[in-house]
């Protein structure tokens, strides 16, 4: 059997490119939740959650719940995170920063995710790590994690996640994110793993290809519909929570779905449907902290320059 004859490979409603990538980002999710240990690695105190009715349900075995992690767990975009964290070390220079700047700018400006762009934004990014060990980045993102990450964690969506973990179900995240940072995100805070974006690696060694395309939009419905097929979970007795439209693919496939901290278009799409809506920020009109989910891959530029312009200001 193939390493994904696991996987259900049926036809489905999305590109070839985003089935492997979500069949990818199951198979990479199943592999490292047997790494992590439930008992420890929780960071902080939960806070508390609005209480839901008799949901979720303890000891069902058939449910699971699935976060969306950019400003949906965290605030901000884990790749603007992760990207300044790799310039501060020097992992890339000035003239890979400007190409990168270049590219976030016209996403910023386009407001589309164009095929072309994205594919250039993409291909740029994964040059940086091309060559680089998987161990070498798995080191730098724990410490990334200490750095930029652990403080900017909602505590209500944080709370949300825990009560799943208490009714004893698991909870993956499900991010564009590559997959050792969403894993070790989801280390950190005692869920089961994560689902995110797998780069091609060899002898542990990154080729500088993606296994099918970014973990985004119909992709990580993918992902979620193959771990649900492999774990014998039901997906109508399953959670979902997410702060974008992009995700209502994912949304829509379980049945109960959740707008946490939701954009405008997600927001008139969940009232529209009768959805839950949580919002954690300051105010129900607060900016988005981060990049839009536009960027991709291409978000890892928006960090480094947040970085060096912080530099220019203390100096």
């Amino acid at each position: 059997m193939s390493v994904l004859g696991w996987l259900n490979h049926r036809r489905r409603s999305a590109t070839a490119r985003s089935v492997l990538a979500g069949e990818a980002a199951a198979e990479a999710a199943r592999k490292t939740s047997q790494e992590i240990d439930l008992r420890t690695g929780v960071e902080g105190e939960a806070g508390k959650a609005p209480a839901e009715p008799e949901f979720p349900v303890t000891g069902d075995q058939l449910a699971a719940a699935f976060f969306d992690l950019d400003n949906t767990v965290m605030q901000g975009a884990a790749l603007f995170h992760f990207g300044r964290g790799l310039y501060k070390r020097k992992f890339f220079q000035k003239r890979e920063l400007a190409r990168f700047a270049w590219q976030q700018a016209w996403f910023r400006m386009a407001g589309v995710e164009d095929p072309a762009h994205m594919e250039d934004a993409r291909n740029s990014a994964l040059s940086i790590v091309k060559g680089h060990r998987v161990s070498e980045l798995m080191e730098m993102g724990e410490e990334i994690y200490d750095e930029y990450m652990a403080e900017r964690i909602w505590p209500g969506t944080r709370a949300l996640a825990q009560a799943h973990l208490d009714a004893g179900q698991k909870v993956w995240l499900v991010t564009a994110a590559p997959v050792e940072t969403a894993t070790i995100i989801a280390r950190r805070l005692g869920l089961t793993g994560a689902l995110g974006t797998v780069a091609e690696s060899v002898n542990g060694i990154y080729t500088g290809r993606l296994v099918g395309e970014v973990l985004h939009g119909p992709a990580k419905a993918e992902a979620v519909r193959a771990l649900a097929a492999a774990e014998g979970l039901d997906l109508s007795r399953c959670a979902a929570y997410s702060d974008s439209a992009n995700d209502i693919p994912m949304l829509s496939i379980v049945g109960h779905p959740y707008a946490i901290n939701p954009d405008s278009r997600l927001r008139k799409h969940a009232r529209e449907r009768g959805w839950r809506l949580r919002d954690y920020r300051t105010g129900r009109k607060a900016a988005k902290v981060g990049l839009p989910a536009a960027a991709g891959v291409g978000a890892l530029a928006g960090g480094a320059a947040a970085a060096v312009a912080l530099q220019r200001r203390r100096r």
